[in-house]
């Protein structure tokens, strides 16, 4: 280790200047993200109850559009991974023309996709259609996105900071999305019906507040309802647009700073099996999927949760407010003690969640309520921030074995969404079926108690097992900050050598003439 140190040439001043990125660029490059995470955070919270009480499609239709959208997004991962790779290098770069072809038409395909239309038995087709469609122009966005922050800078500590700066602006969008939707749509979900709180025990067939339906019979409330969604649906629509001119203007690409002039592109067929054969690429990838699974699950159920089985249909709006903040607030603290103690040890923060989700499934009440909240944002802060600024360095371990090869930094990428992806709509298909099965009926004011059972399972259970099986797998991670140093050592060394012996060879052959 000291000795590749003392072998490594000081860096000229000005390559230092290039490598190091500004805090504008930072910036600009974590908020040209920020639109996907605001409208994600709205569907990921909002989606499903939409759905069930609003456009009033059953549980096991709700399954089906929720799997399939997820699915559909997965898939696209592979197929942009394969001709983004294939893509040449034009005067914006290879990756931004990718984001500005597709960013109009998922803002476009986000705003139906809350659309309530007039007919009704065709409902379920209309949602599939564009929620389908918004997942996978998501995907077309996202993955040369997260690939830009390998041509950014070639410098770790710059990537790791950039990657803060963008999680952070993640975070705080996933707060804005959900901060938006949940205050414009909470009207969409108080009834005059519902402002009595009989004991959670009560299963009396003959109790009318059982029976009664969250919302009125009238077509105007109906009406009033799907407005408040467009309304919210709109706001988001012009953060989209708002976020690429940003991105656009304020961030440059670096034409591939990590290959030699000898490398050569790698298949995409041969690469994508390269990368399946990679250790600590599926380490990483099999830990985070469970994790990010537990974390959606989370997500999709927590309303309904607050809604039906813990008596809080009046906090959710602020609950998840609540979440966000902390996970907003928290990112620079994760970002420090990843630095400080290694990232394989910041990942058990992601834990902390766990008991007290348990707590608030058995305990459920305001105060108990916002104080898991606030320990859920720090865990879910921890879960997004690891995986992303954890990737590159798989990316720089496989460079290091595969030296001459080229353009495999989209397929890392579009793979791990892939897998995530995947994982997460299987969780969320099976959690809504698991709501048909229980027999959820939407509009009730009060569900069944096997309902509110299941409920209770979706939130504490299933993601403690989960996250639980992550942390596990997490532990055989092979890369640690030692191996980590000694790979940034390792392949600074080789660019240099490499560049020596180019200009070598043309000194020589200019001689020679």
């Amino acid at each position: 280790m000291a000795g590749a140190a003392r072998d490594t040439p000081e860096r000229p001043e000005a390559e230092e200047e290039e490598y190091r990125l500004s805090v504008c660029r930072k910036l600009c490059y974590a908020i040209g993200g920020a639109p996907n995470q605001v409208a994600g955070s709205a569907a990921a919270f909002f989606l499903q109850i939409y759905l069930l009480d609003i456009a009033h499609i059953t549980p096991f239709q709700a399954s089906l559009v929720l799997f399939i959208g997820k699915a559909s997004g997965a898939v696209t991962d592979p197929v942009a991974g394969f001709f983004i790779s294939k893509s040449k290098w034009t005067k914006m770069g290879r990756l931004m023309p990718w984001m500005l072809a597709c960013t109009p038409f998922t803002a476009v395909s986000y705003l139906l996709m809350w659309y309530l239309p007039p007919f009704v038995s065709g409902r379920v087709v209309w949602y599939l259609i564009f929620y389908c469609l918004f997942q996978a122009l998501t995907t077309l966005f996202q993955v040369p996105y997260t690939a830009l922050t390998m041509f950014l800078s070639t410098d770790q500590k710059e990537r790791d900071s950039a990657t803060a700066y963008r999680m952070t602006m993640e975070v705080l969008g996933t707060l804005i999305g959900a901060a938006l939707q949940g205050q414009i749509v909470a009207s969409a979900h108080h009834s005059h019906n519902c402002t009595t709180n009989p004991p959670l025990n009560t299963t009396s067939p003959n109790d009318s507040w059982h029976d009664s339906p969250s919302y009125p019979e009238p077509s105007d409330s109906l009406s009033h309802q799907a407005e408040v969604y467009m309304i919210a649906a709109g706001v988001i629509f012009g953060v989209y647009l708002l976020g690429l001119t940003i991105l656009f203007f304020g961030v440059k690409e670096k034409d591939d700073p990590y290959a030699l002039n000898s490398d050569r592109a790698i298949p995409f067929c041969k690469g994508l099996k390269l990368t399946m054969k990679h250790g600590p690429y599926l380490k990483l990838t099999a830990s985070f999927l469970l994790i990010s699974t537990a974390v959606q699950l989370e997500q999709s159920n927590f309303v309904l949760f607050c809604t039906h089985a813990a008596d809080l249909r009046n906090h959710f709006q602020y609950l998840v407010v609540t979440i966000l903040v902390s996970a907003a607030v928290s990112i620079p603290f994760w970002q420090k003690f990843l630095q400080r103690f290694g990232k394989k040890c910041a990942a058990c923060g992601i834990s902390w969640m766990i008991p007290f989700a348990v707590m608030l499934v058995t305990v459920p009440n305001p105060i108990l309520a916002y104080f898991v909240a606030f320990v859920s944002g720090l865990s879910i802060a921890a879960s997004l921030l690891l995986p992303w600024s954890m990737l590159p360095d798989v990316v720089d371990n496989f460079r290091l074995q595969n030296p001459h090869g080229k353009g495999q930094e989209t397929i890392f990428y579009s793979s791990y969404v892939f897998f995530t992806k995947i994982s997460a709509g299987i969780g969320l298909g099976i959690s809504a079926a698991s709501l048909e099965f229980t027999g959820y009926k939407p509009g009730l004011c009060r569900q069944s108690n096997d309902v509110i059972l299941t409920l209770k399972i979706l939130i504490g259970a299933v993601p403690a097992v989960l996250i639980l099986g992550g942390l596990f797998i997490l532990l055989f991670y092979p890369i640690t900050e030692e191996s980590r140093r000694e790979t940034k050592l390792a392949l600074e060394v080789l660019r240099r050598s490499h560049q020596s012996t180019e200009n070598l060879d043309e000194h020589t052959e200019d001689t020679s003439v």
